[in-house]
């Protein structure tokens, strides 16, 4: 007898069988992605993996690719873990991926390399924003744990090279959960105290043990801080994003603190230095002014002579300054009585103590016309001494 399955029951068959088949239910896979896909609202994403022969269509759930070190890209090679099923709507067997790496490279190396030129691009490493180390620093913050060794190299330096320098140590979780937020957080901390210079940094590790220095948070922290920063993460080949990023990059936290503080031993030497400069430079200064003074007491016979004269050309000066002065202020004097006798001829005043008087309305304003009065107007005589208040009575023709 004939049996006819409808679609979805075929369907589900072969998911069955596939997702019975263990081997495919953990296997590996490369290929090289295509036609990647990230859905922004769920996270999900869609790829193809191909090689040259054949292509396979690849499921990432959010969940999983959240556990992801580096942002897969089209034309990467990558080596995809998973498990194949059927995608029963469709009738499309597809590789759902539990995990993906980069072939040939590490995930980490790869998520470096991403972020940094991203970071690039977007101008965080341009030397523009780098600040100046100061160079006699008083206070130094150190951003690390309080228990490593790279601490104990910065105090031990810093004492022997600068012992006038202040540190303030902010004991930092840098390695393992929540290493980013710590790092971040002191960093903060240590800005809003008016510090000279931030050193920033663990000793050495692994990739992977350094990587919190190769997160956002931190990177962006170290940008956006005040203080300038010293990055001084693991040993001398180690790299980090942080190193970039930072106003100046110490191979090791030893280096950061004797790159932080000068030496005072080269400083005392080159104090002296300068002294023994200064001194040899005065010493011919002063023999220079002797042989001068030598010359000059050559041709004038003696100091006192020479004195003397000068003393008796500034006198004679002084004189006839004093009697060209004195002429000047009596000339002045003369002009000035003239400006006072003129102005005292056309003052009003000067014609009321003549006699006269000056006759204004009760606002102030002068009488200048006999049509302006009448009988019952109030008036005012001003005198040279005073006024005094009138009334017209009457008007009569002139005699």
């Amino acid at each position: 007898m004939m049996t006819v399955l409808s679609v979805s029951k075929l369907n589900f068959y072969l998911r069955a069988l596939l997702e019975g088949d263990a081997p495919l239910q953990n296997l590996y896979v490369s290929g090289e992605i295509s036609n990647f896909k990230r859905y922004p609202t769920s996270g999900h994403c869609y790829f193809t993996l191909r090689d040259e022969k054949a292509q396979l269509k690849c499921v990432l759930f959010a969940a999983q690719g959240a556990h992801l070190r580096f942002a897969p890209e089209n034309g990467m090679r990558v080596i995809c873990r998973g498990r194949v099923s059927v995608y029963e709507r469709d009738g499309v067997y597809q590789l759902y991926v539990d995990d993906m790496q980069p072939q040939g490279a590490g995930a980490l190396a790869v998520a470096f390399e991403q972020l940094k030129s991203r970071l690039a691009a977007a101008g965080l490493f341009d030397e523009s924003h780098k600040q100046p180390i100061p160079k006699y620093p008083r206070r130094i913050g150190v951003a690390t744990s309080a228990y490593g060794a790279a601490v104990a190299d910065i105090k031990q330096i810093t004492a022997r090279r600068f012992p006038a320098a202040e540190l303030v140590i902010a004991p930092t979780v840098v390695q393992g959960d929540g290493a980013p937020e710590s790092i971040a957080r002191s960093i903060e901390q240590l800005d809003k105290m008016g510090l000279d210079v931030l050193i920033v940094g663990r000793g050495g590790g692994s990739m992977e043990d350094l990587w919190a220095f190769n997160t956002e948070t931190v990177i962006n922290a170290v940008y956006t801080c005040k203080t300038p920063i010293i990055s001084a993460v693991g040993h001398e080949t180690d790299f980090t994003i942080t190193d970039f990023v930072a106003d100046m990059r110490a191979p090791t936290p030893s280096a950061a603190a004797e790159l932080a503080v000068p030496d005072r031993e080269e400083e005392l030497r080159r104090i002296a230095q300068l002294e023994s400069i200064a001194t040899r430079a005065l010493r011919s200064l002063l023999e220079r002014e002797n042989q001068r003074l030598d010359s000059c007491l050559a041709r004038r016979g003696s100091v006192g002579a020479y004195i003397s004269t000068r003393l008796e050309r500034l006198q004679a000066l002084m004189n006839g300054n004093r009697q060209q002065i004195q002429l000047r202020l009596e000339r002045e004097n003369t002009r000035l009585e003239r400006v006072l006798e003129q102005i005292e001829a056309y003052s009003p005043l000067a014609v009321l103590r003549r006699g006269y008087t000056l006759v204004r309305h009760t606002d102030g304003s002068p009488v200048t016309k006999k049509e302006e009065l009448s009988p019952g107007t109030a008036l005012r005589l001003q005198f040279a001494d005073g006024s005094v208040p009138v009334q017209v009575l009457e008007e009569r023709e002139d005699e």
